[in-house]
């Protein structure tokens, strides 16, 4: 499998359509991942926990792949992420306003899976709208 399916298929299947079967054949069993909200997972388990907690927090939450580089192993794509505030995430309860902001997610690549992820979302813009005054 390619890099660039890697990551593509990783996004449509893992996150935005929440398959757990697609993690376990897309991400290595190694694999060390930081997402934006500052969670460290090592392990597929630990990460299928942490999208489950995104989850909880964003129940239609999407990641949309904007642009995507490759190089070698290596893969950075560019997102904008999206979705409802339905549960408690960093702090803040439920409003159910929209929410959307951008990231930066870095990939390494080995035996045609994700091993390492880095995520980087613009957290304050994420906040910022958690803070707005719920939709009425």
């Amino acid at each position: 499998m390619e890099n660039e399916e890697l990551v593509t298929r990783f996004y449509a299947e893992v996150w935005n359509a929440w398959n757990r079967d697609s993690a376990y054949e897309l991400l290595h069993p190694e694999l060390t991942f930081r997402g934006s909200l500052g969670r460290r997972t090592q392990g597929v388990p630990e990460f299928l926990d942490y999208v489950a907690e995104v989850r909880a927090a964003f129940p239609d939450f999407h990641n949309q792949v904007d642009d995507l580089a490759l190089d070698g192993p290596r893969a950075i794509a560019r997102l904008t992420y999206s979705g409802t505030h339905r549960g408690d995430v960093l702090g803040f309860s439920p409003t159910g306003n929209r929410i959307r902001y951008s990231g930066i997610a870095w990939f390494t690549c080995r035996a045609e899976r994700l091993v390492d992820g880095f995520v980087l979302g613009d957290v304050d813009a994420l906040r910022s709208q958690l803070a707005a005054p719920p939709v009425a």
